[in-house]
């Protein structure tokens, strides 16, 4: 099966290294928090990547798992950046969004994995 989830994930991690590269021009906890959000916003893609070239299903599941925690973790650091007034809210609007939906299509797909090697 054919997936757009690597790109896509590709995608949203060049747009977070983007937003990041923002942040820093800002010391203090702008920086820090850009450190945190450039690891786990990035991390999702690196997992998705690792999980097309899984050995099983069971490391498939595992993959994804990280990723879709890391996209959680990416989830919290943009709502806390906008909630602190450090970027416009209507800046961080598509990277929360988009971030939503991978959370969704990764959550999507652990429980359809998780169902299939039950039923097997």
């Amino acid at each position: 099966m054919k997936s757009d989830l690597p790109a896509r994930t590709f995608e949203f991690s060049r747009k977070i290294v983007r937003l990041c590269q923002h942040l820093d021009c800002s010391p203090g906890v702008s920086r820090t928090l850009a450190n945190q959000l450039l690891r786990s916003g990035t991390s999702i893609g690196a997992n998705v990547e690792e999980g097309q070239a899984s050995q099983s299903e069971a490391d498939f599941v595992s993959k994804y798992s990280i990723a879709c925690k890391e996209a959680r973790e990416t989830h919290y650091w943009l709502r806390l950046i906008s909630a602190t007034d450090l970027l416009d809210t209507a800046m961080l609007k598509s990277h929360v969004d988009e971030c939503s939906e991978l959370i969704a299509i990764l959550t999507s797909i652990i429980i359809k994995m998780r169902a299939k090697r039950r039923l097997g």
